[in-house]
């Protein structure tokens, strides 16, 4: 059972969080540096090999990357549990080109002008290209998982994106609906962000040879990690600002779509304070952004999202005691600590 499903604090991790106070990106990866620097060579030379005309829209969404979270997986969990190959290149280089896939398809559906502090791809090149980029990157990914000797990674690879374009069809659907769940919330969270975390991890173990159990750990530990992390971002949307985050804020209010802080709002309102909550959901207009973010401090919503995240964390960390120690384990851990870190300092910044 994941953290987030009680109300009690998860037992003592056997994986240590770091001591530090702040936790550097690049001493996490550090042992995943040469393999990122191959993963961004190969991408490259994937995007180069797209029809001429088609090469300076690939290239501005390839040139956008943010810190390759999802290949540093497949090379941690890789390293974690045996030695990496030109094959967990290959691999990174298949979930990457499917993430950015998403990132085109979701600006449009988002209306999002700004990704990583430039414009989205939508936002330069408009929405038609935005969406056939993002269908041939997608079918880009696929012919590459399919040149596997096997077809193990091509069916977990084609799983793995239906489950994602799954989730945001999920999340589509429920947007405006005041009834949500919780656990709806959560799964489709799972499914549009943890899915790809998780794949990253399980593949990156499979192919060092690992067994069933190390494997089944690793999936479970990005599958957290990437709920977390999506719970993060979700906040990131309310209490951030937009020339620190690089994107732009606010599309979540203005697409209607009911994120942890806003259930945690309905759940603790009167029936009155509820009401008024729905209507400016409902009728959301940017003037409204300040009373509404008012209303979510006085219920304290990011203090109870930064205690959602920290159990989900928690139940990352569990998971690596099936793993033997290593570096890599390390690097696994104090990715759960920095983005812990994350989650602190945007309460702080608040």
């Amino acid at each position: 059972m994941l953290a987030t499903e009680s109300s009690a604090v998860a037992s003592p991790d056997p994986v240590a969080p770091l001591v530090e106070s702040t936790v550097a990106w690049k001493h996490i990866v550090a042992p995943a540096e040469p393999f990122l620097q191959d993963v961004a060579e190969r991408l490259k030379e994937q995007i180069d090999a797209f029809e001429s005309d088609l090469a300076a829209y690939a290239t501005y969404v390839l040139t956008g990357q943010g810190k390759q979270l999802r290949p540093a997986l497949v090379a941690l969990s890789g390293g974690a549990t045996g030695q990496l190959s030109d094959a967990h290149v290959l691999v990174a280089v298949i979930i990457e080109m499917i993430h950015l896939a998403t990132l085109a398809h979701d600006d449009v559906m988002d209306e999002a002008r700004l990704r990583r502090g430039r414009l989205t791809l939508a936002a330069h090149w408009g929405n038609e290209i935005s969406v056939l980029l993002g269908d041939c990157l997608f079918a880009h990914a696929l012919k590459l998982a399919a040149s596997f000797p096997t077809p193990e990674i091509c069916r977990a690879v084609s799983a793995a994106t239906n489950t994602v374009c799954s989730g945001e069809i999920l999340q589509t659907q429920r947007r405006k609906n005041f009834a949500l769940s919780r656990g709806e919330y959560f799964k489709v969270l799972q499914m549009k962000t943890g899915e790809l975390f998780a794949l990253s991890c399980d593949l990156g173990a499979h192919l060092s040879g690992a067994s069933a159990v190390p494997r089944s750990a690793l999936r479970h530990y990005g599958m957290a990690i990437g709920t977390a992390y999506q719970i993060y971002d979700d906040c990131l949307d309310l209490f951030g600002s937009e020339a620190a985050v690089g994107k732009s804020l606010g599309t979540d209010l203005a697409k209607g779509k009911l994120t942890l802080p806003l259930l945690l709002a309905l759940e603790q309102a009167s029936a009155v304070g509820r009401a008024h909550i729905e209507a400016i959901v409902r009728d959301w207009k940017p003037r409204h952004f300040v009373s509404l973010l008012k209303i979510l401090q006085d219920h304290r919503t990011l203090d109870g999202c930064r205690m959602v995240v920290h159990q989900y964390l928690q139940t990352a960390r569990q998971k690596l005691g099936a793993l033997p120690a290593t570096e890599s384990r390390h690097g696994l851990a104090g990715l759960t600590d920095y983005l812990a870190q994350q989650v602190d300092a945007l309460a702080t910044a608040g």
